[in-house]
């Protein structure tokens, strides 16, 4: 019985921090790509190649300022 409580605790709590994770938000950023220090231009479009990722955006929290230390 301990067993079975077991198991089911644990894919409860597999489920949960999955869907944590696949709540964060995504933001797609793309780079210019360069070739020898110059833009590389694709040839059917006329436009500059670019990288372009799927990046995780992180939320910034608001802390409290550490108080500096009393010199001896």
């Amino acid at each position: 019985m301990k067993s079975i409580i077991t198991a089911i605790i644990f894919a409860f709590a597999t489920l949960v921090s999955y869907n944590v994770q696949a709540d964060a938000e995504t933001k797609k950023v793309c780079v210019d790509v360069k070739k020898n220090g110059k833009d590389e231009i694709n040839p059917k479009t006329g436009k500059v190649k670019q990288s372009c990722k799927e990046v995780k955006v992180h939320k910034k929290l608001e802390g409290t300022k550490v108080e500096d230390a009393k010199k001896k």
